[in-house]
């Protein structure tokens, strides 16, 4: 054999090699959810995960399993970023929308009606289902384009020609959502509280007093991140962010209080 052979065959070996124990540590995973041992099946999804890699239907089981030890902020998290990595996962999204209805705290309004629409249309599918969606209709701007160019017919022209506007538009808007979906799947400015409570700061340090504190939050609550700093005392560095929970209320939280999506 082929000193090239040997070696591709090798990495084949070791890449099989490597399927066949996450599909073993899955198959674990998966009988101990089965047998109600959830800190198990917890354990060993997520070290399925780091041997091969994240995937929505993984991080929903993941989700599950924190949710039957009724780790609400951690089966938040693990179901957000279910639905981040695969927006049509309705497994996720409805165990997402029924975790988030026994969670303590109910924030105000975040963000803008209108932008809130438009990010939350776009986000219902994976931004390359909205790049098909644009390639399909550029091509056919370029046929309505031909139409009104080469044909004679007066009617065809005129479909040719308002048609062509139609599908310029769509192409411009399928564009713009591919990018909101592409941004909501890769971005890391939100977080989810993950313990059962949690003071926050009006800046970036352990409250010293009452006038220092902001609010109260419970696990489960998300939070857009602003800023984030770390401080030092006592040889002792923390992370702080400075998080908005809503349109009315802003302050600092400890970085191990919360989980990044």
């Amino acid at each position: 054999m082929k000193p090239t052979k040997i070696i591709i065959y090798f990495i084949l070996t070791a890449f099989a090699a490597i399927d066949a124990s996450a599909s073993d540590i899955i198959a674990k995973a998966d009988s101990a959810y089965m047998n109600d041992d959830y800190a198990e099946a917890s354990r060993l999804y997520l070290e399925a995960q780091a041997t091969e890699g994240t995937s929505s239907d993984l991080c929903y089981n993941i989700g599950n399993s924190y949710y039957r030890q009724n780790k609400l902020g951690l089966a938040i998290l693990y179901y957000e970023r279910a639905v981040r990595l695969n927006p049509l996962n309705k497994d996720a999204i409805t165990n997402l929308a029924f975790v988030n209805t026994k969670i303590t705290d109910e924030p105000g309004d975040r963000g803008m009606f209108i932008s809130n629409t438009v990010n939350g249309f776009a986000q219902k599918f994976p931004a390359n289902y909205w790049a098909v969606a644009a390639l399909i209709s550029f091509i056919l701007l370029l046929g309505a384009v031909a139409l009104y160019i080469f044909s004679s017919s007066i009617p065809l022209r005129k479909t040719g020609f308002f048609g062509g506007f139609i599908l310029l538009a769509v192409c411009v808007v399928a564009n713009i959502f591919a990018s909101i979906a592409t941004r909501y799947s890769t971005s890391h400015d939100e977080a989810i509280v993950i313990e059962p409570s949690t003071l926050l700061s009006t800046s970036p340090r352990t409250p010293k007093d009452r006038t220092e504190e902001a609010m109260l939050l419970h696990e489960g609550t998300k939070v857009r991140i602003i800023d984030s700093v770390a401080t030092r005392t006592d040889s002792v560095t923390t992370r702080w962010y400075d998080v908005r929970v809503d349109n009315d209320h802003r302050a600092w939280i400890q970085g191990k209080d919360i989980a990044i999506i």
